[in-house]
């Protein structure tokens, strides 16, 4: 993939995250970047050897930023930068996230506004094609001077004196370097503070959590659906017509996913007549407004999380065409923490409604379906503690969904006095978009043996499709048995991608990303 700095896209950024057919995707940068990056080189080289002080390049850094420095004690410098900062604990970050770090830093640096040589790209990018990753604790950045912690422990592994995560265990950067014959890097003048200075974390977990959504959120479409037939709902609440008349894009394209999914079933057709139910409740009436509305918020996110992996937010820049320097603010992580705040409540929320939507299959009063989904009810509980598995999942969300971008704690002797928070809101996302997985897992299986109490009636040709995805999985409950294995076989349908299909296999239907 050639690596154009400034004009990655979202696809692109997906490839990176995924790798190549489980291989990383080999990133090339693009020829026409070489200029920028000698010319901004050549504005610090200059700066180093002359005699006006230059934050970054000749001071201290932070409060320091007052102290000058030897122009014998600049290399120095930038190394004893990234020893003190790599302070980070906690679990590593992931492969996925590494990749996007390690790619996302390179195209910042590679715009030609940060004053590193080529070799310092060339290693970034080495490192990332030769599928190494840098260990990198997940806690203790803050957002702001960027992600100084995390950022400092993968810089610290291309310097050879960090470490890589290999097969799971922990190794010496020199030594796994020298295996895949790439030279340590030796750090010059700014170049510490550039490789540190930015928000390449903090958008590299938001990211992971975007991608990582993506067919859990398609899932919940699918689930919702069969949901909908199950309980013998109502297709009258996804008219275009009542759509169009509020005009917000992400109601009008779920709506239009649940008639596509919904279309052709038997069990709807069955009910048509007769039925003295006037409206369903909110949890299957609502869900394009519900869930529209998530989806609209997901694709502001996603646009702010492009937008952020093609910036350059490392500090001082270097503006080569004048051969000035100024210091400025763009490694401060406020719209990735507010991208990931407004993910987190849309997360939480998918889970929310298809929570509600389990409560009510197990409510004969209104599913009209017998109790808990479950043959001989009273000697079997059927879902009614799967249920509760699901208001503990989605009840754990809603604390997890508190925002992250209000909190702020001055740091560097209040030099820094205002920060994002940005990593932490971003890195708790992972963990909800797993908690929703599981509660849809946890749906599906409800949905489907409400399905199966209505046979012979036969649902729509795509929602049949999933049921029996399900079904060559998870056998019908007939009784009472072990069902933490059926949860999380549920859970794997969600979570990679199978469900997904079901709904890519109807024509016609807008891209889950599209812009707003």
């Amino acid at each position: 993939m050639l690596l154009r700095p400034g004009q990655l896209t979202l696809d692109e950024l997906q490839a990176i995250h995924a790798g190549a057919d489980g291989q990383v995707q080999p990133l090339l940068m693009d020829p026409a970047a070489l200029p920028g990056i000698l010319a901004s080189a050549g504005v610090v080289r200059r700066a180093a050897e002359g005699t006006e002080a230059v934050y970054g390049v000749n001071t201290g850094f932070g409060k320091l930023a007052s102290t000058r420095i030897s122009e014998a004690d600049l290399a120095t410098l930038q190394c004893n930068l990234i020893r003190s900062h790599s302070v980070g604990v906690g679990e590593p970050l992931a492969a996925p996230v590494l990749r996007l770090m390690l790619a996302m830093k390179a195209a910042s640096l590679a715009r030609g506004y940060s004053g590193v040589r080529p070799l310092v790209i060339d290693t970034l990018l080495a490192v990332h094609n030769a599928g190494l990753v840098p260990f990198v604790p997940s806690q203790g950045s803050v957002g702001a001077s960027g992600d100084l912690a995390p950022l400092a422990h993968m810089t610290l592994a291309l310097m050879g004196e960090g470490e890589f995560v290999v097969e799971g265990a922990r190794q010496p950067a020199a030594e796994v370097l020298q295996r895949h014959g790439i030279t340590a890097l030796t750090l010059q003048a700014k170049e510490g503070l550039a490789l540190i200075n930015g928000t390449q974390t903090s958008a590299a977990l938001a990211l992971h959590a975007l991608f990582s959504f993506e067919p859990v959120l398609e899932a919940a479409l699918v689930v919702g659906a069969l949901t909908v037939d199950a309980a013998r709902g109502s297709d009258g609440p996804f008219d275009p017509r009542i759509h169009a008349l509020r005009g917000q894009p992400g109601q009008i394209h779920v709506a239009q996913y649940y008639r596509a999914l919904l279309q052709g079933s038997a069990i709807r057709a069955s009910h048509a007549e007769g039925d003295d139910r006037v409206q369903d409740p909110y949890c299957l009436r609502c869900q394009p407004q519900v869930v529209g509305a998530c989806l609209d918020q997901l694709r502001h996110a996603a646009g702010v999380l492009l937008r952020e992996a093609n910036a350059v937010t490392d500090n001082p820049l270097v503006f080569h065409e004048d051969g000035t320097m100024i210091s400025g603010g763009n490694f401060h992580a406020e719209p990735v923490a507010l991208a990931a705040d407004a993910m987190a409540c849309a997360i939480a929320e998918v889970g929310a409604i298809a929570e509600r939507r389990i409560a009510m299959l197990i409510d004969s009063s209104v599913s009209r379906l017998p109790p808990f989904l479950t043959y001989n009810a009273g000697l079997n509980s059927g879902f009614m503690i799967a249920h509760v598995t699901a208001a503990s999942l989605a009840s754990e969300n809603k604390s997890l969904a508190h925002p992250a971008s209000v909190d702020s704690l001055p740091t560097s002797a209040n030099q820094e006095d205002h920060v994002s928070m940005a990593t932490f809101a971003a890195r708790r996302l992972q963990p909800m978009v797993h908690n929703v997985a599981h509660i849809l897992g946890i749906e599906l299986l409800a949905a489907a043996q409400g399905i199966d109490f209505l046979r012979p009636l036969r649902s729509s040709p795509a929602l049949e499709q999933l049921h029996a995805l399900l079904r060559s999985k998870v056998p019908v409950m007939m009784e009472d048995r072990y069902v933490a294995p059926d949860i999380e076989a549920a859970g794997r349908l969600v979570r990679d991608g199978t469900l997904s299909r079901v709904l890519h296999t109807l024509d016609g239907l807008p891209s889950l990303w599209t812009p707003a």
